[in-house]
């Protein structure tokens, strides 16, 4: 029984695109490993953005740091 875990920050995903999830790792550990989807587990968390952090920032100062580096020439 695979059980899979996706994080997520809590920036609005509807319910329509966490089916969509659901659904889409579903079928690829169907179709890649041959696993049951009656017994595959799916988990969405959504975290908030104070709790995230990537390259040792918190998420909203690294998204800034990457936008500043984009806009320059």
């Amino acid at each position: 029984m695979p059980i899979v875990n996706i994080k997520i920050t809590r920036e609005g995903a509807t319910p329509e695109q966490k089916a969509e999830l659901i659904g889409g790792v579903t079928d690829l550990l169907q179709r890649i490993l041959g696993k049951n989807p009656a017994t595959t587990v799916v988990t969405i968390d959504e975290v908030d953005l104070d709790d995230w952090g990537i390259g040792g920032l918190p998420v909203l100062v690294y998204r800034a740091a990457q936008a500043s580096k984009e806009s320059k020439p």
